[in-house]
């Protein structure tokens, strides 16, 4: 048990230890089709995988170290997502889908701080799925940048493509001018002819707080 724990716990150091990521280099992108690059960026994402990453969810002088296992099905707009502490003691499950929460546990002081299944169940929604810009956004060159903007609830949902391969480096939302929260994505990795961001960051300014994500195993 202890060997178990020991590792679990230098799996996530590791994972603390590595973020920040590397930022995407800046090219030029001004000769650039921005609906062949969406086009190919679509193509690029994977409809169903499974992922076993380090999670560190930092709120003001509170963070929290976490081991998560996720199964997605981008297409179905589903989910499976279980986190585990550094000890290897499962501290919650949930599955759900477009319509919410279909089903969850957690235990110990976790089940006693709100919904942490629909708050968990929202950032992933926000994490990894709805990665492509539709038809209709507004698109704008700008700084070695590819911005798309469209409507999306009561605001707006902005996607920046940048860097070389040209893919989706942020999807910021904003009501009233003013960013909700931001995802981005860092340190692509191809697996089988898909692309996977082995870093991710969520920002969400609202709530004020900041989780990261380190891709540790990837399977298609």
């Amino acid at each position: 048990m202890r060997r178990l724990a020991a590792a679990l716990l230098a799996v996530l150091l590791a994972g603390c230890a590595s973020a920040p990521f590397k930022e995407a280099a800046r090219v030029p992108l001004e000769n650039v089709d921005p609906q062949r690059v969406v086009e190919g960026f679509r193509n690029s994402v994977p409809e169903r995988f499974q992922l076993l990453n380090t999670i560190v969810f930092e709120y003001n002088w509170f963070t929290f170290g976490g081991i998560g296992y996720l199964d997605i099905d981008a297409k179905d707009h589903s989910y499976k997502v279980a986190c585990m502490n550094h000890m290897g003691v499962k501290l919650f499950e949930i599955s759900g889908n477009s319509d919410g929460v279909l089903s969850q546990s957690a235990i110990g002081t976790l089940a006693d701080k709100g919904d942490i299944a629909r708050a968990v169940g929202d950032d992933i929604m926000r994490v990894y799925f709805d990665l492509v810009p539709s038809a209709q956004a507004n698109i704008a060159h700008k700084n070695n940048r590819l911005l798309f903007r469209q409507p999306s609830g009561e605001g707006a949902l902005e996607y920046l493509f940048a860097g070389e391969p040209t893919v989706l480096r942020t999807k910021t939302y904003y009501e009233d001018n003013r960013a909700v929260w931001r995802v981005s994505y860092y340190e692509y990795l191809e697996k089988d002819g898909k692309r996977f961001p082995t870093g991710i960051i969520l920002q969400h300014y609202r709530h004020g707080y900041r989780l990261i994500v380190r891709q540790k195993e990837i399977r298609g």
